[in-house]
C-alpha cells in the first residue's frame, strides 16, 4: 500500500528548476489558507526549502463566503511582497490569481470579464465537493466562449466522479485542462483520492500540478510524495507547469 514506509526522495531533488506552483492559499486572512502575514511568510520560507521559489497563489472566490475581488487579492499580495522585502527575502517570485467556485457569482464575473487568471486567459476553477453543477459542461463552454481556458483544480478529489471515470475524459474532450494536487499523492486525502490520482496520471489526463498548500501541515505531507512510482508519473507534469508560464 502507498502509505507503507518506502524510500522517499527529498522534494527539492524532484522539483525541476523553473517550476511554478499554480495553486496555493498563501495570502493572509483572505480564505482558509494563511491566517496572517506571519503565516504567509512561514509558508513561503517552507516552499523555498522544498525547492519552490516561483508561486502563483490562488485565494478562493466563493459567493458571499469568500467574496474576494481582484482589488482585495492584489492588496494582500502587496502586503506579502512588502514583508518579503522587509525581511530581505529576494529570491521568491510570487504573483496572485484566484480559484473560482463555479457558482452564480462566477458567471457574473465571467460575463463582466473580471477574472484573475493564472496567465493570459487560463483560469483556475473548482467544483463543490457535494455535487457538481448539473450544467457543468455548459459552464465550461461559456468560459471558453468568453475567451478563457478553464483549468479544473484537483479533479481527483471529487468523489462523485470516482466511479464515472469517463467524465474526466469528457472534461478533456471539451477543452478543460486538469490540475492535480500533489498532496493527493500521499495519504492526506485518503486512499480513494490517491488511487484516482494515480489512474488519472497513468491515463495521461493530468495537465498541471499544484500544491494547494493552506498550512504547514500540508508542507509536511508534500515531503512524502517522493516515491519512485510518484516521481515517474509526475515528472512530465511538473515540466508542464514550466511550459505554461513561458
Amino acid at each position: 500500500m502507498f502509505f507503507l514506509k518506502k524510500k522517499i526522495t527529498p522534494l527539492i531533488e524532484i522539483i525541476p528548476e523553473g517550476f511554478i506552483d499554480i495553486h496555493s492559499h498563501l495570502l493572509p486572512n483572505i480564505d482558509d489558507g494563511a491566517k496572517n502575514i506571519d503565516d504567509s511568510i512561514k509558508l513561503i520560507k517552507e516552499f523555498k526549502k522544498i525547492g519552490i521559489t516561483n508561486i502563483i497563489t490562488t485565494p478562493h472566490i466563493l459567493g458571499s463566503f469568500w467574496p474576494n475581488t481582484p482589488e482585495i487579492i492584489n492588496d494582500k499580495l502587496k502586503v506579502v511582497k512588502n514583508e518579503l522585502i522587509s525581511q530581505k527575502i529576494t529570491d521568491i517570485n510570487i504573483h496572485a490569481a484566484a480559484e473560482y467556485m463555479l457558482d452564480e457569482k462566477f458567471m457574473k464575473l465571467l460575463y463582466q470579464k473580471e477574472l484573475l487568471t493564472i496567465k493570459d486567459n487560463y483560469v483556475l476553477i473548482e467544483l463543490s465537493y457535494v455535487n457538481p453543477p448539473e450544467n457543468v459542461f455548459d459552464i465550461i463552454f461559456e468560459i471558453q466562449a468568453n475567451g478563457y481556458t478553464p483549468i479544473l483544480a484537483h479533479p481527483e478529489r471529487y468523489l462523485f466522479y470516482h466511479y464515472k471515470f469517463e467524465i474526466y475524459k469528457k472534461f478533456k474532450e471539451k477543452g478543460c485542462l486538469l490540475q492535480l494536487n500533489l498532496l493527493s499523492l500521499t495519504n492526506y486525502y485518503g486512499s480513494e483520492v490517491y488511487r484516482t490520482a494515480i489512474q488519472l496520471l497513468k491515463h495521461n489526463l493530468i495537465d498541471f500540478a499544484g500544491t494547494d498548500t493552506h498550512n504547514l501541515n500540508h508542507i509536511q505531507y508534500l515531503k512524502k510524495i517522493g516515491t519512485k512510482k510518484n516521481i515517474d508519473l509526475i515528472q512530465p507534469i511538473l515540466k508542464n507547469n514550466i511550459q505554461l508560464m513561458k
